[in-house]
């Protein structure tokens, strides 16, 4: 499968190569939207722990923004070549929830206690799509290439007692890794830096160039970054994004 995103990638850039020239209309863009992500597979629980719901519902909400571009392929401008890049708030979070006899604080008794984790992953994604356009309507389908600069760890208990009140406290981020070592609240140490995902979109452009767009990209390189390639865990980014673009008129 990786090889296979490898191919594809380097089949649109060549045949971007040879036809660019001679179709003309090169377009420069800007993107921004919401990223909705987790991560996903039979190892993930490695990375993110006990109680970590892989339920649409429980998706993570992030941001993306970049530049994209836009080269025809052929002269009357329905196949063409669309790689961009952007930066991506991916990541995943879990919610748990305590009840029962829970005690004493404060002097007040406790009603329930809510944990809510979230890590952030700081990407750097390169898609390289093949584009379909038909009539503002348009379809995209290729490779992304994903580089993961940064991490951060974040986690938040809120106490609920049984007279109404409650308090939030902002918990040290530092984690255990899947081989058990402590790690610091932005550690990625335990992760994979490069992700070769695949991309499927629709969406639609005016003639102006304001486009709005739906696509979903599937990581293919597991998360989990063991440096065992015959026996390597699975653990997968998963992502939608929805973007609001612009492309500049070349006239």
């Amino acid at each position: 499968m990786k090889n296979f995103a490898l191919l594809a990638a380097l089949g649109v850039a060549s045949i971007s190569a040879v036809h660019a020239q001679d179709a003309g209309g090169f377009r420069l863009g800007v993107k921004v939207g919401g990223t909705y992500s987790n991560i996903s597979g039979d190892n993930v629980s490695q990375i993110t722990g006990p109680n970590y719901s892989t339920d649409l519902g429980d998706y993570k909400l992030g941001y993306n923004v970049g530049v994209s571009t836009s080269i025809p392929l052929s002269s009357d401008g329905f196949f063409s070549f669309a790689p961009e890049l952007l930066y991506n708030r991916k990541g995943y979070e879990i919610n748990g929830k305590q009840t029962g006899n829970l005690g004493m604080e404060n002097g007040k008794t406790i009603e329930s206690r809510e944990i809510e984790q979230q890590r952030v992953l700081h990407y750097l994604d390169v898609p390289l799509l093949a584009k379909i356009n038909a009539g503002g309507l348009f379809f995209e389908l290729g490779p992304q290439v994903s580089y993961l600069f940064g991490s951060k760890n974040k986690q938040q208990t809120t106490t609920k007692y049984t007279d109404g009140t409650k308090v939030k406290t902002d918990n040290d981020g530092t984690f255990l890794d899947y081989s058990g070592f402590k790690r610091g609240e932005s550690s990625k140490s335990d992760l994979a830096q490069f992700d070769i995902s695949g991309v499927a979109g629709v969406g639609y452009m005016t003639d102006g160039g304001i486009s709005l767009g739906l696509r979903y990209a599937r990581g293919f390189n597991s998360l989990i970054d063991t440096k065992d390639q015959d026996n390597e865990p699975k653990a997968f980014n998963n992502a939608f994004t929805l973007q609001l673009g612009y492309l500049i008129p070349t006239k």
